[in-house]
């Protein structure tokens, strides 16, 4: 797929062409953040919110630009907005009417990491997980195993529903590469 075709398609809500797009960049704008932030932890957590980000705005990208400057411009974005909050003496949470917004969620049917992770036995799959970071194991277990909606997951995680998905997204892909290479 090439990327024009996938920002059109993934401007019309495919699924395939958000994950394209994702696993395209990923590497481009974890490296962008690890080289600003120095920390994989915080790298890996502004890139989960740049894609959400992303993806939610995926309508106002202008195809007159270069998407990945458009990711990398997001991300630093984000990036400043996290200092900008640290450095604040005063911290409120505010309450805006976009947390009573209900979510149109996409076809769910399996995708290849899917199944893959279900073709595995349990014991063997558990053990698995476990070479996941943390945050990653947790949304697995959310989704597979409590069988948790996005949307109770993003309550529970006290997070968007976007970056739900991401980290789904990404959790089931690293997920898939240690299934299909275990000794890697």
């Amino acid at each position: 797929m090439e990327i024009k075709k996938a920002i059109k398609l993934a401007k019309d809500n495919n699924q395939a062409a958000f994950k394209f797009l994702l696993d395209t960049y990923w590497n481009d704008v974890y490296g962008f953040q690890l080289k600003r932030t120095e920390n994989e932890n915080d790298a890996e957590d502004i890139t989960i919110q740049t894609f959400s980000r992303a993806f939610d705005k995926i309508h106002t990208f202008d195809d007159k630009y270069v998407f990945k400057t458009w990711l990398i411009t997001i991300s630093k974005n984000i990036h400043v907005d996290l200092i900008r909050k640290h450095k604040s003496s005063i911290r409120s949470k505010i309450q805006t009417k976009d947390d009573d917004i209900v979510y149109d969620i996409p076809d769910e049917s399996p995708t290849p990491e899917d199944k893959i992770i279900r073709e595995q036995n349990l014991a063997k799959l558990l053990k698995n997980i476990k070479k996941l970071k943390p945050h990653y194991q947790e949304v697995i277990n959310l989704r597979y195993f409590q069988e948790m909606s996005y949307k109770d997951i993003s309550e529970e995680l006290k997070e968007p529903m976007n970056n739900v998905k991401v980290k789904l997204l990404r959790a089931k892909k690293l997920l898939a590469q240690i299934l299909t290479n275990p000794n890697a």
